[in-house]
């Protein structure tokens, strides 16, 4: 079967676009930065990421996210499966939605079933742990794309095996 014209699948341009600023922006400046500063009182600005984007990324931790402040163990492991594993996705989603590829599917519902697990226990101990955010709503609203876009995506790839086809006209 062949794919529809991107042109003719808004939401896989939506999530195209999320990819994009996954993987240029949470993923390998964002994220990055929490693996490679260990003590963010305590650090001198390295290579990369970029020093603006290392004072934004504690500036909404110390006022929004004491947690991404903190770092435990379980946060910076959920930051490896984004750099290890995330961003390699998200690099190839970005060509698999945008030509209209099926063999993204299983990887697609992998991903949106991992993210969806990560974003649980992070919005768990953004409510009740140790380094519960004292900007909740922020928060929620912050991280709710994390949430929306793999349910979309899940649900997007569930609907068929060829999810970039048109639905085929059955014959009378």
């Amino acid at each position: 079967m062949q794919p529809l014209p991107l042109s003719k699948r808004p939401i896989d341009i939506a999530l195209i676009v999320f990819f994009c600023v996954n993987l240029f922006f949470i993923t390998y400046i964002v994220d990055i930065e929490q693996l490679i500063i260990a003590n963010a009182s305590n650090f001198k600005y390295p290579v990369w990421p970029p020093a603006s984007m290392v004072d934004l990324v504690h500036w909404y931790g110390r006022n929004f996210d004491p947690v991404l402040m903190a770092r435990p163990a379980w946060w910076r492991a959920t930051i490896w499966i984004d750099a290890v594993f995330f961003g390699p996705f998200y690099a190839v989603a970005i060509y698999a939605y945008a030509k209209g590829k099926n063999w993204i599917r299983f990887a697609t519902i992998v991903w949106a079933s991992v993210m969806l697990t990560n974003v649980t226990i992070i919005l768990f101990e953004e409510v009740l742990g140790e380094h519960a955010s004292p900007q909740l709503p922020r928060v929620f609203l912050s991280n709710a794309a994390w949430v929306i876009f793999p349910l979309i995506a899940m649900y997007r790839m569930w609907q068929s095996v060829y999810p970039f086809s048109a639905k085929p006209v059955s014959a009378k």
